[in-house]
């Protein structure tokens, strides 16, 4: 009797009531996803067709039956189980990381990034627009050739179109491979993914040639707000790792988290997380994440807000002192103290002018009442000189997605699909495929797609409904632009907006763009209506009941 049978004898008869000339599916992939109501494997989530006889758990496979005996295994002969515990740590507590520790020492740039003088390297920054602060802060590359990368990421780098770095490329490729601790700014669409991706390839594949780490640990993990922005950066991990020792798992909601722990218990460099659901995923299982070098919190702006602060700050105190890499089109200066708390000695890089959306799009902002925002959208999207397909329409809500999509299709016959959150991650996946492919010719959507998404094709952006922050404003913006790529953005305003009026003008001005002589002229564009209405606001938060 070959091994396999063996095996398949010590499942339980349950399958074969079911179809007697079934054999027992060897491998994971073999098995069809569970429908509702049906047991589920306890490894990989799939059909549970089978009951293990020696653990009674609902297994898919035989591979996955023999992962559950492992485990079974190992933890009797446990003397106790290892609980990586997570702590809250206390509002105002430091939370230093220690610079350098994760460092690569085999790694330095070419000898003529070396030999650059004080003048030539500053020369460089003005001419490429980087301003940097801190303490020994190594000069900027020229060429990727001068990051002396394994080969096969060359390789990779060119079948993915990185010709040459981008500016922000250049000054923080040499300053991440040297281990440093660095809060980045820089304009949507400038490749700050890359920035971090190629580091975290490049270190984690020198820990696995060099076997510092056992295979199984994972080495970095990237922190993301949203599912799709997590999904984007995994594919682009993918393609830098290609060939390479390099496997990643996407821990994000919506996925069956069993499918999740499998795939980190196999083996991998990377995890790419949206917060929540990876402190969900350490609170229900034990895994070693002492040999984790680098975390990177993307759209930190957007992660170290009241929402996912208290995670983000639970998944730092999981981790043995990585070095820790912060990145953002927008850094307001509350977040930037934030940062000082957790980082020390860190390097503050920022490339061209990331306060202000991006200058490859062009800003036209239109003065239209509420009521005749819709027919004002149906013109446009009506319009072979106004619309520049494919584009996204950003709105506040959810409903309000769903309601404009059908009403977008219904008078102007565009194919047409909402995305937000309330939507499955399968949908939402595919939504953004045929958006990306160009199936559908407009997306309505709500911040989901504001931060970090990168829509290649997209060069036209129309904000239905004004964001309540400029920050949300900038980085809606910039999905009209990447590397620096002409876009256009349609702005409707009015006076619904007048509490971001004062500054908003100042961000056209500082833009260049025109301002419409209705919102110029408006008294609640002036410092005296700003003063009074963030007094009032300050007055009614006061006198808010506390639940």
């Amino acid at each position: 009797m070959d091994e396999e049978n063996r095996h398949a004898e010590t499942f339980s008869e349950r399958d074969e009531e079911e179809d007697p000339g079934s054999p027992v599916k060897a491998r994971c992939w073999e098995q069809r996803e569970a429908e509702p109501g049906e047991p589920r494997c306890v490894i990989c989530g799939r059909y549970g067709q089978y009951i293990c006889d020696e653990t009674d758990d609902d297994v898919c496979s035989l591979e996955c039956k023999n992962s559950v005996l492992q485990k079974h295994q190992s933890e009797c002969k446990k003397p106790g189980p290892i609980v990586h515990a997570i702590k809250v740590p206390v509002e105002d507590e430091c939370t230093y990381v220690r610079d350098g520790q994760s460092s690569l020492p085999w790694w330095e740039p070419e000898e003529i990034i070396k030999t650059m003088n004080n003048d030539q390297v500053e020369s460089l920054r003005r001419e490429i627009e980087v301003h940097v602060e801190g303490e020994d802060i190594p000069p900027p590359i020229l060429d990727f050739a001068n990051c002396k990368f394994d080969p096969k990421l060359n390789e990779n780098l060119e079948v993915a179109g990185y010709d040459i770095p981008t500016p922000v490329q250049m000054q923080t490729l040499p300053a991440a491979l040297k281990g440093r601790n660095i809060l980045v700014s820089a304009d949507t669409g400038s490749g700050k993914t890359a920035s971090f991706l190629i580091p975290i390839v490049t270190r984690c594949v020198m820990i696995r040639i060099h076997k510092l780490s056992e295979q199984t640990k994972p080495l970095a993990i990237v922190l993301a707000p949203t599912r799709e922005l997590c999904a984007q950066i995994e594919e682009q991990a993918k393609a830098l790792g290609k060939g390479l020792p390099f496997k990643t798992a996407l821990i994000v909601g919506g996925d069956a988290m069993p499918r999740q722990i499998y795939r980190i218990k196999q083996g991998i460099e990377l995890i790419i997380a949206t917060p929540g659901r990876l402190v969900d995923l350490l609170s229900k299982i034990d895994f070693d994440l002492g040999d984790v070098c680098m975390l990177v919190l993307d759209e930190v702006d957007c992660m170290l807000q009241q929402g996912f602060r208290e995670q983000v700050m639970q998944i730092i105190q999981a981790l043995s002192q990585p070095q820790i890499m912060m990145f953002s089109a927008t850094i307001p200066r509350d977040i930037e103290k934030l940062s000082s708390t957790i980082l020390k000695n860190p390097l503050l890089i920022s490339a061209g002018k990331p306060s202000i959306p991006n200058a490859a799009v062009k800003q036209t902002v239109i003065w239209v009442e509420t009521k005749n925002k819709k027919q004002k959208l149906f013109d446009i999207l009506s319009s072979n000189h106004h619309f520049q397909p494919p584009a996204v329409v950003f709105v506040n809500s959810r409903i309000g997605a769903d309601l404009l999509s059908d009403a977008i299709k219904h008078t102007t016959g565009l194919k047409v699909a909402s995305i937000h959150g309330e939507k499955t991650m399968l949908e939402r996946r595919q939504i953004l495929k045929s958006f990306l492919t160009g199936e559908l010719l407009v997306v309505v959507a709500t911040g989901v797609l504001g931060r970090g998404v990168d829509l290649l094709k997209v060069s036209q952006v129309i904000v239905f409904d004004m964001p309540n922050s400029l920050q949300e404003y900038i980085h809606q913006v910039g999905r009209a632009s990447r590397l620096g790529t002409p876009g256009s953005a349609i702005v409707f305003i009015n006076n619904e907006d007048k509490a971001i009026f004062k500054d908003f003008i100042a961000l056209l001005k500082a833009a260049k763009a025109p301002i419409p002589r209705e919102l110029a002229s408006s008294p609640y564009s002036h410092s005296s209506y700003a003063l009074v209405y963030k007094q009032q606001n300050q007055r009614k938060r006061k006198h808010r009941p506390r639940g």
